[in-house]
């Protein structure tokens, strides 16, 4: 069963005093360790189990996705949270799903088509771009793909320039060195202040092992 809940809100303060970030601390953020995008079988993203564990509903309810909703899918994979999302929103909102494997995107639209999702955009993005237009998303989640950005900083502030008012960033990864298909916490955290995000709130809930952590963050 999925652990209890906690939700800690984050302090402002920190994150909204922070200068401009030097050229080092840049540095840092762009060649710290990362994961090898994933190239293989997609259907591992397809266990029933998944749906359980990370409380997807839940986590669009925490992202304020709801009908009519335009919302991100970065790193979409094999497009397992964008039909959810798609279902979510309706055919009055749109799921850009984002990916920098074209055999991936292909997927996505191919399935798509099949399960007859009028309002599902996959796009093919770059490693340091996801190429969304400006202001024309409500929600983001990046789903256990941050680990693999080798541009983060950049990757960030051009989601923040692709969201609207109000829009809420969220960011589910496992707690890992970065090359080890998981980042901690804390790096992150300090990666979305330099780009411009404060982090809102966290949650434990999106993994039963706790070693999961789901960050929401909003542009500044």
């Amino acid at each position: 069963m999925p652990t209890t809940q906690q939700t800690r809100r984050a302090p402002a303060a920190p994150l909204e005093s922070k200068q401009t970030p030097s050229p080092a601390e840049q540095g840092e953020a762009i060649t710290r360790k990362t994961s090898e995008p994933y190239t293989g079988d997609l259907s591992i993203f397809e266990n029933v189990e998944r749906e359980k564990n990370l409380q997807i509903y839940r986590v669009m309810d925490i992202l304020g996705i709801k009908e009519g909703a335009s919302v991100a899918d970065i790193g979409a994979g094999s497009g397992w949270f964008t039909v959810r999302a798609a279902q979510r929103v309706g055919t009055a909102g749109t799921v850009y799903a984002v990916e920098i494997n074209s055999d991936f995107v292909k997927h996505i639209e191919e399935r798509a088509a099949k399960e007859k999702f009028i309002n599902i955009r996959a796009m093919l993005g770059k490693e340091d771009d996801p190429v969304l237009p400006a202001q024309s998303v409500d929600a983001v989640l990046i789903l256990k793909t941050y680990h693999e950005i080798a541009q983060p900083i950049r990757v960030l502030t051009k989601l923040k320039q692709a969201m609207r008012p109000g829009a809420r960033l969220g960011i589910i990864d496992r707690n890992g060195a970065g090359d080890d298909h998981g980042l901690n916490r804390e790096t992150v955290v300090k990666e979305a202040a330099l780009a411009g995000f404060s982090l809102l709130e966290e949650h434990d809930f999106v993994k039963p092992d706790g070693m999961d952590y789901f960050l929401v963050f909003r542009a500044k």
